[in-house]
């Protein structure tokens, strides 16, 4: 077992939804509660956007700009910075915001959403994955979900792994540009009888390795591509919510942690943002199309 490097002091209260592009300087991640992106460099040299009351998730355009997930819907930042909502997905009496999400092979932006209050994923008006085509509409493509959390795909772009964090597993899907995502099934069981290990943001390594945050965990784990636990690395917090691959080479792993629901004195290192080279590399991260 190895332990991830604490990189910064706290930065954020909720942090989640890590993603690294050359387009953008270095990693840039959500202060999710408090609508912000906040940009780290390779300096230390932090730097903040407000974007709503809610935030969840941001990746690069093709274009320029960013693609970003905010509480009822999604915003397109052209590469000059002008913002561009498209329309909401509900209205403001469902109480649900988005969360995690990611691109496909093909250019699509995908974004799960949860309830408030955290209700299981069936009937009207529970959570969903949505799809952003690069053409502008948006459809469900995946349905009865419950707190829809880290969506990656295999290095050949065949296969999909996603994690709906209640269920207590990540699962996998057969992927194609014209069937989608298919065959859903399980990949790992990654929580157990402690119950502390909830799988939440994810990423996936060049050799297909499957990274999963564990929110109450203090860790993240590898799977390898056949479901087996490869390796885990500590965390300094016990609220693990995302990874990302970054740095020049992609050979760094950035793990971003939360701080929501603890007293200020409780785990200090919470809310900071941690880093680990674990001997593998990742992938760039996915663009939208759009």
């Amino acid at each position: 077992m190895a332990a991830a490097e604490r990189i910064t002091d706290r930065l954020v209260g909720h942090g989640e939804g890590p993603c690294w592009s050359p387009t953008w300087g270095g990693l840039r991640f959500v202060d999710l509660n408090e609508g912000d992106i906040v940009t780290l460099d390779a300096s230390g040299a932090t730097s903040r956007r407000h974007y709503g009351d809610v935030v969840a998730i941001t990746r690069p355009r093709i274009g320029g700009g960013a693609v970003v997930a905010v509480e009822r819907g999604i915003v397109l930042e052209d590469a000059d910075g002008t913002l561009n909502p498209l329309p909401e997905l509900w209205g403001p009496r469902v109480r649900m915001r988005m969360n995690e999400g990611g691109c496909d092979p093909d250019g699509r932006f995908y974004a799960g959403n949860m309830a408030y209050d955290q209700a299981d994923g069936k009937g009207v008006g529970r959570a969903a994955v949505f799809r952003l085509d690069a053409d502008g509409t948006t459809s469900v493509v995946v349905e009865e979900a419950t707190i829809s959390n880290g969506l990656g795909w295999s290095p050949d772009g065949t296969l999909a792994y996603y994690n709906d964090t209640p269920t207590g597993r990540t699962d996998v899907f057969d992927y194609s540009r014209e069937g989608g995502l298919t065959n859903r099934r399980p990949f790992a069981q990654v929580n157990d009888e402690s119950g502390r290990n909830n799988p939440d943001g994810l990423t996936v390594d060049a050799e297909g390795g499957v990274w999963t945050a564990l929110f109450g965990g203090s860790a993240v784990r590898r799977y390898a591509p056949d479901g087996t636990l490869d390796a885990v690395v500590e965390v300094g917090a016990r609220q693990v919510t995302a990874c990302t691959f970054g740095g020049e080479d992609y050979s760094e792993l950035f793990i971003t942690t939360s701080r929501e629901g603890l007293d200020d004195d409780d785990d200090p290192a919470a809310g900071s943002i941690f880093r680990f080279v674990p001997g593998v590399k990742g992938m760039p991260a996915l663009p939208y199309a759009g």
